[in-house]
């Protein structure tokens, strides 16, 4: 489909497998395109729900030099946060069993910011889904950890992955938005775009 891209040429600037397989889903045409090393840091005093937007717009600065006139970059970034506190990506595989702990029986939320970034303008948005985790035994942690590679993972674990078929309960908003990238509202801004 390239009613809304056919003028742009779109870039994903992402290395998450999960935002390319959204992208993917909308059957439109993209590249990947990543820089190493982009500073993620924010103001300590930045409010939680604003990080990622915050994140996304650090991001797509940082491609400015290299888009062309016809580029349209998406960049993304996700954060899980859980009573109040920021769980980021693991550091290692007892932090990440730890997060899951702590995730187990609990709801939390899932806040991914997106912009939209043109050599003309950019449009940058968020979207918030609230899981709620059912009771997750060491046994389950344990079997997720030895299987699954939670460790790039906000909050360590993947919903698309087998603890989210077995371990999440219920989500309100969008399931998308929860594996990395709000697709309904990505389309729909780009259509607008």
């Amino acid at each position: 489909m390239t009613f809304f891209t056919n003028n742009h040429h779109l870039i994903l600037a992402s290395n998450s497998p999960r935002r390319r397989e959204l992208l993917s889903g909308m059957d439109v045409e993209y590249e990947v395109l990543t820089l190493p090393d982009i500073d993620e840091s924010y103001p300590d005093d930045l409010p939680h729900e604003e990080i990622p937007e915050f994140l996304a717009k650090k991001k797509a600065s940082a491609y400015r030099s290299m888009m062309q006139d016809n580029t349209l970059l998406i960049t993304a970034d996700t954060i899980v946060l859980l009573q109040g506190r920021i769980l980021g990506k693991p550091s290692d595989k007892e932090n990440a069993k730890s997060m899951l702990r702590e995730l187990s029986g609990e709801t939390h939320r899932v806040v991914t910011g997106v912009c939209l970034t043109s050599i003309q303008k950019q449009v940058c948005f968020s979207d918030t889904a609230y899981v709620t985790f059912g009771d997750l035994s060491d046994e389950e942690i344990n079997y997720y950890m030895d299987k699954y590679n939670p460790m790039d993972k906000a909050g360590a674990y993947g919903v698309q992955e087998w603890i989210g078929y077995v371990g999440v309960k219920r989500i309100e908003g969008s399931y998308f938005n929860v594996m990395g990238l709000p697709i309904f509202k990505v389309y729909h801004e780009l259509k607008r775009f």
